[in-house]
């Protein structure tokens, strides 16, 4: 008998195998899909569309096959939002922090580049320029976390100083 249970178990396990791997199949896929390591396909194929590289403080930086016509904010949440900014253990108050976008753009044709910079507290609205800026093929979009130091960094630039000072002076003391 127990010759026998080896044999069953091996053959349930494969008929279990088999049994998920249908159902993963039969799942339907996702609108956003990776095309490439770094390449995300937004629009449907089919769909007029454009390019854009997304980088910085961002979740999901790459490149972005998007809808024609869409526009930064919708851009930044399929790249699912800036990065949640953490020193050492703690979590900082998001409303202290400032987004800057840039986004920067290049006319072939005119053979010129232009650069806009957003600046915004993140609990304030996206700027009306920002909200309404439509993303043109191959721009180049930037976002930014920048907040004002803490009493903590102060404390982690001084403290390194004041302790190589203070045991350079211990040493010379010694010697």
């Amino acid at each position: 008998m127990k010759y026998l249970a080896l044999p069953i178990a091996l053959i349930f396990s494969l008929l279990f195998v088999d049994f998920a791997e249908a159902q993963l199949r039969t799942v339907p896929q996702s609108q956003q899909f990776r095309l490439a390591e770094g390449m995300v396909r937004i629009a449907e194929p089919g769909q007029l569309a454009d390019t854009v590289s997304v980088q910085g403080d961002i979740n999901a930086p790459g490149r972005y096959v998007i809808p024609r016509g869409t526009t930064v904010p919708q851009l930044i949440a399929y790249a699912r939002g800036p990065i949640s900014v953490r020193t050492g253990e703690t979590i900082l108050d998001w409303s202290k922090l400032r987004l800057e976008v840039t986004v920067s753009s290049y006319d072939k044709n005119a053979g010129e580049g232009s650069v806009q910079h957003y600046r915004f507290h993140y609990n304030e609205m996206y700027p009306d320029d920002l909200r309404n800026h439509v993303i043109r093929n191959e721009d180049i979009i930037n976002l930014e976390i920048k907040r004002r130091p803490a009493f903590v960094d102060y404390v982690r630039v001084v403290a390194p100083v004041v302790s190589i000072v203070a045991t350079s002076i211990l040493i010379i003391d010694r010697l």
